[in-house]
């Protein structure tokens, strides 16, 4: 027999082949596996109750200790979740899959569309140094507002409506960015509430900021922080939230095709 032959029809060549084949397919299907982590298991989006999860496709649910200290699973188990639209204000327009969705509730606090959000730990973000990472001015008094820039402290805000919302009263900054995260908005009424800055734009000829999202009065409604000093993941999103259902349900007409 050649050098390397196992026997007469197979050799040491082919075995290796054969095993890169299987470890390969093994690798695949791992691969295919662990991409199911995030989202499953699946809702049938006709009736709205969760599938049945395939043991063989879906992986065991696996810890993840995150930074802050709390613990998170993927995949979740969803207990409870039996229909897909519980809790949710909206209801399907059609029943055929991929129907789209409309709003049962009117407030931008419903959670639908663009004002969609995810249930994020209520934890703060931190920097390297265990730091809050976004917090106002007043406290991360190492950072100051560049002079050559318009200063936003002490603005007028406008909403869409060319409404007065408020008052610039301070910023938020992103200690790991060295950026504006926030403005702190005084509103009339009393209270303060947090505008993002990707939401709005400051006039330095003006000395005004303006928000195209949502109306003065809707100002009013944004989700405040537990703590005056401080945001957390979950709190931004909210925040974000609302402002992304402003983009389309501020006023009736937006919601309405423009043709």
């Amino acid at each position: 027999m050649p050098t390397g032959a196992i026997t007469g029809y197979v050799d040491v060549a082919q075995v290796v082949l054969y095993a890169f084949f299987i470890f390969f397919a093994g690798l695949v299907f791992w691969l295919r596996r662990e991409d199911r982590r995030e989202g499953y298991p699946l809702e049938n989006e006709i009736v709205g109750r969760r599938k049945a999860p395939d043991p063989v496709l879906i992986p065991r649910s696996k810890a993840f200790h995150l930074p802050g200290g709390e613990t998170t699973y993927a995949p979740q188990a969803m207990q409870g979740r039996d229909d897909i639209e519980t809790g949710i204000p909206a209801r399907k327009v059609e029943p055929w899959p991929g129907a789209p969705y409309e709003r049962t509730e009117t407030s931008l606090q419903a959670g639908v569309g663009p004002g969609s959000w995810v249930v994020r730990h209520d934890v703060h973000d931190r920097t390297w140094d265990d730091e809050k990472r976004i917090v106002p001015l007043r406290v991360a008094t190492a950072f100051v507002v560049h002079e050559d820039g318009p200063n936003p402290i002490g603005m007028t805000v406008f909403g869409t409506d060319n409404g007065v919302a408020g008052v610039v009263s301070d910023v938020w900054i992103d200690r790991g960015e060295s950026l504006i995260r926030y403005y702190e908005v005084e509103l009339p009424t009393g209270g303060r509430r947090l505008m993002p800055s990707a939401f709005c734009r400051a006039g330095g000829f003006t000395k005004t900021v303006k928000s195209e999202a949502l109306l003065a009065d809707q100002f009013a409604d944004i989700p405040a922080t537990r703590d005056p000093d401080s945001i957390t993941f979950l709190e931004e999103e909210r925040i974000m939230a609302y402002f992304g259902a402003g983009t389309l349900y501020a006023t009736p007409a937006r919601a309405e095709p423009l043709l």
